[in-house]
């Protein structure tokens, strides 16, 4: 066989024992959670006013407050980018 369907074959069998709680090389990544509430608050904005200066609709951003789904991909980046420096977010969005 070839040796990309070795690699394949071998990475398929390391999730697998990975799933099953098996010890394996796997290398898992996971984020941080953020206080979206916290971030907003830190604003000064309202839910309303957060909604429309970050491009995030009302509803998405009552269930992360709310805990009851949490930001992921470019979303968590723009709220951990808000929390270090809103100023600076808020100064570049309005130019």
């Amino acid at each position: 066989m070839s040796k990309a369907f070795d690699e394949i074959y071998a990475g398929l069998n390391e999730a697998i024992d990975h799933a099953k709680g098996k010890q394996t090389k796997v290398i898992e990544h996971t984020p941080t959670p953020v206080d979206v509430k916290a971030i907003r608050a830190k604003t000064g904005m309202s839910q309303q006013q957060f909604c429309a200066t970050f491009g995030i609709s009302l509803g998405t951003l009552r269930h992360w407050e709310q805990g009851l789904r949490t930001p992921r991909g470019t979303a968590l980046v723009l709220l951990r980018v808000v929390d270090k420096n809103p100023s600076a977010v808020i100064d570049a969005i309005a130019s």
